[in-house]
């Protein structure tokens, strides 16, 4: 059976690929000073001399704030393509996006409900009462 010619570029572009990054590896390796001492082994962070710990905690809302984008992001970008294209996908399409649109707007008056826009102090929580 005779390789199919499509996929001979494809194979050819991959070992090229695997030699070069592993020649390069293979070369870094070789080539690279071995010793080491222990101001090499500190964080550099734009030549001030790191103090404290890394790991601080961030605050709450931030995660909230990063999570709702990414939500609302990839939302919008459904909603975008159907808009791209509403005119060729008829009623069943719109009866589509109105699902999805409601799915997600029952998903925000959840969150809504369980407080997950509240984000300043008020007068209903104080600080130990927060879940």
């Amino acid at each position: 059976m005779q390789p199919l010619p499509e996929y001979f570029s494809l194979i050819i572009y991959t070992v090229v690929a695997v030699l070069l990054v592993g020649g390069m590896l293979l070369a870094a390796w070789w080539l690279g000073v071995k010793k080491t001492n222990r101001n090499k082994e500190l964080p550099y962070e734009s030549g001030i001399i790191p103090t404290g710990s890394a790991r601080l905690p961030l605050f709450i809302p931030f995660y909230l704030l990063a999570i709702f984008f990414i939500v609302f992001d990839v939302e919008s970008s459904f909603i975008f393509t159907w808009a791209v294209v509403w005119d060729q996908l008829g009623m069943a399409g719109l009866l589509h996006i109105s699902f999805f649109i409601v799915a997600l707007l029952l998903g925000l008056v959840w969150i809504w409900l369980k407080g997950g826009l509240e984000w300043g102090p008020s007068r209903t929580r104080r600080c130990g009462d927060e879940a």
